[in-house]
């Protein structure tokens, strides 16, 4: 199996434990928990600003020594609703105990002690349609650089309907090069829908020393080093995933594949 893809370990307590150390990169971190009602899951931040995605269930939450109350609304993630999230600083840590059946995302990245604990949505995110025919999706925009919450972390979420590709043309962030080009690494949390299905993963350099295809499958964690990332998913099936990127700074600057950015030239004749 390419290191590339990473499968749950079970199906309850922390099924994902991604370092950069197990990763073999430097800055994106990413753990999932899946919890039953009075189950709890807790870490310390050390180095590391941390930002808690209510992918599915609720949870009563603790951190940066503030009772946030219970957090989370949506019970299935194909709701498509805004999550609710928490914004945790680094040199802080976090409780979290599941009042219902709780999948509950923490994704990381170095701290710089630049931002204080804060919920992040659901007010002020709002599902946005992206791209247009077999490449259309729609898009939550948790923490993306248009917004001010966070040190280092970008995240995002992504519904990509049955037959449609996302993450497409093919566009790679590898760089550090702004503004042309940001180096960010980036994990995919995948689910599908219903949840027996799965979808295509591809991640490819231009010069071919990188070309991996993967079948990914619910609650699978996919890792973009660096390279095009494309994904799709087969008719019948609904994809969801849960983008997490962070590099040197907190930009999203990309290039698509010159083979391929013809589809973007075409279907956005302004730009």
């Amino acid at each position: 199996m390419t290191q590339l893809l990473r499968k749950p370990n079970g199906t309850s307590g922390k099924v994902h434990d991604i370092t950069p150390e197990s990763a073999g990169w430097g800055y994106v971190g990413f753990g999932l928990y899946r919890l039953q009602p009075g189950e709890s899951a807790a870490e310390i931040t050390g180095d590391r600003e941390v930002i808690l995605v209510l992918v599915e269930g609720k949870a009563h939450i603790r951190a940066a020594g503030q009772d946030w109350g219970i957090l989370g609304d949506r019970m299935d993630v194909f709701e498509k609703t805004p999550p609710h999230c928490l914004y945790v600083p680094n040199g802080s840590d976090w409780h979290a105990t599941a009042t219902t059946a709780c999948t509950l995302a923490v994704c990381t990245a170095p701290g710089k002690s630049g931002h204080k604990a804060a919920q992040i949505g659901p007010a002020g995110i709002t599902l946005t349609q992206r791209g247009i025919g077999a490449n259309t999706r729609f898009i939550n925009n948790i923490a993306m650089e248009a917004l001010d919450v966070a040190d280092s972390l970008l995240v995002t979420e992504v519904f990509t309907p049955q037959g449609n590709w996302s993450s497409y043309p093919s566009h790679r962030h590898d760089e550090d090069d702004f503004p042309r080009m940001t180096y960010l690494e980036e994990t995919y949390y995948m689910r599908l829908n219903p949840a027996q299905g799965y979808g295509i993963q591809r991640v490819y350099t231009e010069d071919g020393s990188l070309d991996e295809t993967m079948a990914v499958k619910n609650h699978d964690v996919t890792l973009v080093p660096k390279g095009h990332h494309p994904c799709g998913t087969p008719y019948g099936y609904e994809m969801y995933y849960l983008n997490v990127m962070a590099g040197p700074r907190r930009n999203w600057r990309f290039q698509n594949d010159p083979d391929h950015d013809w589809i973007f030239q075409r279907d956005n004749p302004a730009v």
